[in-house]
């Protein structure tokens, strides 16, 4: 990946809907050498996908949590069980597994604290393989979604 690849990520990450003849006026290439890049970089898994970055709030989830998850056991089963079952509820917008304890880092959206201690009561704590589950409730998002550094 040369300096090339990474103006056109860099654009891409501020504006994902630029046309090819934008991103290749940006960039400085034309408009050929750009679209070349640009399939490389996306057959290449450089470029996971495009979506839209939606406000939660526009959508009813005023409330965020963050809940880090120690689970009894981290064998194969049990750790596949949880990571299956954590990504099949659709609340939980990001998870990521962690050395040390906890063992888990959960980023949850709700509509508000009620609903959350629905989610929690019905189905946070019975993930398989639980232990204890801490919850942080968030106040604000300083960095939300920046993109990746040059």
């Amino acid at each position: 990946m040369d300096a090339i690849d990474r103006k056109i990520l860099a654009e891409l990450q501020q504006d994902g809907r630029l046309t090819i003849t934008e991103l290749a006026a940006r960039v400085q290439l034309s408009v050929s050498p750009c679209h070349r890049r640009l399939r490389d970089l996306e057959r290449e898994g450089a470029i996971r996908g495009y979506r839209a970055a939606v406000d939660p709030a526009a959508v009813g989830l005023h409330f965020e949590s963050l809940v880090f998850a120690t689970l009894r056991w981290e064998d194969a089963n049990t750790v596949t069980a949880f990571e299956e079952a954590v990504t099949a509820i659709p609340h939980v917008l990001q998870a990521q597994r962690l050395f040390g304890e906890p063992d888990y880092l959960l980023r949850i959206a709700a509509a508000d604290i009620a609903a959350y201690q629905r989610l929690y009561d019905e189905q946070l704590v019975r993930l398989p393989g639980v232990q204890r589950l801490t919850s942080t409730l968030v106040m604000k998002n300083v960095i939300d979604d920046r993109p990746l550094p040059p």
